[in-house]
C-alpha cells in the first residue's frame, strides 16, 4: 500500500468514526448521517472528487462570536454566498482537518479553531446538495457535506483568495439575500452553539 493509499484509508476510517460518533436529536440530520455512512461503506474512495455520483465534502462556517458575525464567500461556480469548504484531499489527516484547511485557505485567517465537543472537533450539521464540481458541461453530482464551525478571534480580518468572487463578514441577523436555506440553518446552529 502506498503512502497516498494509507492516508486515504486513514481519512476514510476517520470519517466513519466521526459520523458514527456524531449524535443529533434531529431526525432529518440522523437520516443524513446514516446515508453518509452507507455511502462510505460502499465506497472506499467516497471522500474524493473522483467518486461519482456522490462524495463527502468538508466545510466550516467561520464565526466571530464576540462580534456576532459570520464570514461568507461568494462562490464563483454557484453564484451565492456560502460557508468555506470543499473537497477532501489525500493528505488530509481527518475530516475536521479538511474542513479547517478549507476554511483557512478560503478565509485567509491563519489561527482559526474548530468548535469542539468533549475536547474534539465535531460536526454541527450535514447537508446534501447537487453541484457540478466536475465542470459546467458535466452532469450534476452530489456533495455530502459535513459542516463544522470555525472560530475566529475577535476582530479577525479576512483575506480573499482566488477561490472567491468576494468575501465578507455579515451579522447573524443580516445575511445576504443571495444565500440559501442551508447556510441560514448553519448560521442559526452556529449562533446557538457559540452563545
Amino acid at each position: 500500500m502506498t503512502v497516498t493509499e494509507t492516508s486515504a484509508t486513514a481519512l476514510h476510517d476517520d470519517a466513519v468514526r466521526t459520523l458514527e460518533g456524531w449524535r443529533t436529536a434531529d431526525a432529518g440530520q440522523d437520516r443524513l448521517r446514516r446515508d453518509y455512512l452507507a455511502h462510505l461503506a460502499g465506497h472506499p474512495d467516497g471522500l474524493f472528487r473522483a467518486c461519482l455520483p456522490a462524495h463527502i465534502t468538508a466545510s466550516a462556517l467561520v464565526v466571530d462570536p464576540a462580534s456576532g458575525r459570520v464570514l461568507l464567500t461568494l462562490h464563483p461556480k454557484v453564484g451565492i454566498w456560502l460557508q468555506m469548504g470543499g473537497h477532501c484531499e489525500p493528505g488530509d489527516p481527518d475530516l475536521a482537518a479538511a474542513a479547517l484547511r478549507e476554511a483557512t485557505e478560503e478565509s485567509g485567517i491563519p489561527d482559526l479553531t474548530l468548535l469542539t465537543a468533549d475536547g474534539a472537533p465535531t460536526p454541527v450539521m450535514l447537508d446534501r446538495h447537487q453541484v457540478r464540481c466536475t465542470g459546467k458541461d458535466r452532469p450534476e453530482n452530489t456533495h455530502l457535506d459535513v459542516q463544522y464551525v470555525a472560530l475566529a478571534r475577535p476582530g479577525a480580518e479576512a483575506l480573499i483568495s482566488e477561490e472567491s468572487l468576494d468575501l465578507r463578514w455579515f451579522g447573524y441577523d443580516s445575511l445576504p439575500e443571495l444565500t440559501d436555506d442551508s447556510v441560514r440553518a448553519l448560521v442559526a446552529r452556529a449562533r446557538e452553539l457559540t452563545r
